[in-house]
């Protein structure tokens, strides 16, 4: 059976430094799990602990129901697909697709046979007698995928595969990955620090943070029920709002600044909001359930947040609206990604607490929203999230 199983993972490196803290993590048959997190927080580490490349410091891992702690990368039947492709130039595809099956001595007809079957599923059976610099980015990938694929092996393991590629092929390129690993059933640990491809791509997505485990789940339940402001911030484009409020005497409103938002029964209740009463909380509120009261015609007693528009961009389908209102919106370094850590999609530190500065709403392209136009937003109570301030846990 194809399977990985970390158990209480750890790594430690001489100097001291912790990469990876008591990680348990396991990806069943025919799974395709990825792991996720900004630079740093000890994803590649993982996947190198798996394959053999790292050592581990304590605990166990599994590949196939054979513990593999003692084994070489050779001996623990895995295939890696990694960012670069480390193609043969002067080897055409088909004799890179079957170097490994060379090197095992395969009869030829097998060997071809193999090569073939490999060639069919990644589209590239036209392409068999061309050498790699003949091919475009994303089928110089698929060649590579195309060699872990005809080994057989008891998993895959992707390290970035797509980092390489431009904007562009890169969506492209997801679908054709996780068709691939869909068609070929194995057990998959595939690694990234872009949450919009493991998002659309895995079965179970593990979101790590400074070497340790936050939440694994499906993307679909991460993004609807983080764990933690980690989680929460981290999960999502545009990231979620997140604010400082207090909970009313009561226990049946939130204040965020010199504004009040009722909480629904329902969200009390699941909440357990009696033990925060006149407490501070933080709120979560995702872009897409704030929008504009002039577009829904109503006045929404209750759950208004009025502020001041600062910028909007016109997407086209949707215009996402940023905003500032009287309370204070939890920065990168709040929710846990600090300065080592805040390199997703492309934005340092800085940039990430520039961009956390001010609120987002998702609204309808008829939206008449302008810069510096007072504004009057709507929110979906149901749909908040609300977090313990001190730990950063979901409350419930």
């Amino acid at each position: 059976m194809s399977t990985i199983k970390l158990e209480h993972v750890t790594k430690v490196y001489p100097n001291g430094a912790e990469a990876v803290t008591d990680l348990n993590l396991e990806v069943a048959d025919g799974e395709f799990t990825i792991l996720v997190g900004p630079s740093g927080c000890g994803k590649t580490t993982a996947l190198r602990m798996v394959a053999g490349l790292e050592e581990i410091t304590d605990g166990t891992i599994e590949i196939g129901e054979r513990v593999v702690n003692d084994l070489s990368p050779r001996d623990r039947d895995i295939a890696m697909v990694f960012q670069n492709y480390a193609l043969y130039p002067h080897m055409t595809v088909a004799q890179n697709i079957g170097f490994a099956l060379r090197l095992r001595k395969l009869p030829k007809e097998e060997m071809q046979s193999k090569v073939r079957e490999a060639a069919e599923i990644l589209g590239l059976t036209e392409h068999l007698n061309r050498k790699p610099a003949q091919l475009s980015g994303g089928q110089r990938q698929r060649v590579a995928m195309g060699r872990a694929i005809v080994r057989e092996p008891a998993a895959f393991l992707m390290d970035e595969p797509l980092s390489n590629l431009d904007a562009k092929l890169r969506v492209q390129m997801r679908a054709e990955v996780s068709r691939i690993q869909r068609r070929v059933g194995v057990a998959t640990l595939y690694v990234t620090h872009d949450q919009t491809e493991a998002m659309t791509m895995g079965d179970k997505v593990a979101v790590m943070r400074a070497g340790r485990l936050q939440q694994i789940d499906a993307p679909q339940t991460l993004y609807d029920k983080p764990a933690n402001l980690f989680v929460a911030a981290f999960i999502g484009s545009p990231a979620m709002n997140l604010y400082q409020a207090n909970v009313d005497e009561q226990g049946h409103a939130l204040r965020l600044g010199n504004q009040q938002l009722d909480l629904p029964e329902r969200l009390r209740a699941e909440r357990s909001i009696g033990s925060y009463r006149g407490k501070e909380v933080v709120v979560g509120i995702r872009p897409e359930d704030l929008t504009d009261a002039a577009v829904a015609g109503e006045d929404g007693v209750g759950r208004r947040l009025e502020g001041t528009v600062d910028l909007v961009e016109a997407l086209g389908a949707e215009k996402l609206v940023h905003f500032d209102i009287d309370a204070r919106r939890l920065q990168s370094t709040d929710v846990g990604m600090g300065a080592e850590e805040d390199e997703t999609e492309g934005l340092g530190s800085g940039e990430i607490a520039e961009a956390m500065s001010a609120g987002v709403a998702r609204v309808p392209p008829t939206s008449e929203l302008r810069p510096d136009q007072k504004a009057v937003f709507l929110v979906d109570a149901e749909r908040m999230h609300l977090f313990d301030p001190e730990s950063g846990e979901a409350l419930g």
